[in-house]
C-alpha cells in the first residue's frame, strides 16, 4: 500500500463532533509516510486541547490496522496551527448541508495566524445554511465547541452553528 493509498483509507475516520466529514478534507492529516513496516501519520488538531484528538488517533490505529498494518505511530505536529484554510471545499459544502455554516476563506491579506474569535458578531455577514438568508444574528460566541459559534436566521426562523473561521 502507497502512502496515497493510506491517505485515501484515512477518508474513513470521521471527524468524531462533526460526522460529516473526515479527516483528510479537514486538513487534519498532514502527512502518510512509511518507514519499514510501520506507517507514520501526522495530523494537526484544530485547537490545542481538541477533545476528539484522541478518538481521531485511536481511529487512525484502528482502521490502518484494519488493512493489515500492525505498527502504526500518529504524531501530533504543530508547527503550523490548523487553519480553516485547509479545509476543502467539499469539506465546506458538506457542513453546509449538514446545517452548519462554514468558514469563508481566509483573505489573502489576512495575518498568517488568526486567533479563535470568541465571537463573529462584528466579522463577515453569515448566510443561512438552509435558505442561504443574510438575516442572521449570532445569539452565543460557542455552540457544542469553541470553535463554533450559534446563529439565528430570522428569514427560516431555524437555528443554526458556524464553523468560526481560524
Amino acid at each position: 500500500m502507497t502512502p496515497a493509498e493510506i491517505r485515501k483509507a484515512l477518508t474513513e475516520v470521521r471527524d468524531p463532533e462533526i460526522p460529516v466529514l473526515n479527516i483528510v478534507e479537514m486538513g487534519i492529516v498532514r502527512d502518510v509516510r512509511l518507514e519499514g513496516d510501520t506507517v507514520h501519520v501526522e495530523i494537526t488538531p484544530t485547537y490545542t486541547g481538541c477533545p476528539a484528538m484522541r478518538t481521531i488517533e485511536e481511529s487512525i490505529v484502528q482502521t490502518l490496522r484494519g488493512r493489515g498494518f500492525q505498527k502504526v505511530i500518529v504524531h501530533k505536529v504543530f508547527r503550523e496551527p490548523w487553519t480553516t484554510d485547509w479545509m476543502t471545499d467539499e469539506a465546506r459544502e458538506k457542513l453546509r448541508a449538514y446545517g452548519i455554516a462554514p468558514p469563508p476563506p481566509r483573505a489573502d491579506d489576512a495575518p498568517d495566524l488568526i486567533p479563535l474569535p470568541f465571537s463573529v458578531a462584528r466579522g463577515p455577514t453569515v448566510p443561512c445554511p438552509f435558505c442561504g438568508s443574510e438575516q442572521t444574528r449570532q445569539t452565543s460566541a460557542f455552540g457544542s465547541t469553541a470553535c463554533k459559534a450559534l446563529f439565528f436566521c430570522e428569514a427560516c426562523r431555524q437555528p443554526f452553528e458556524y464553523f468560526k473561521a481560524i
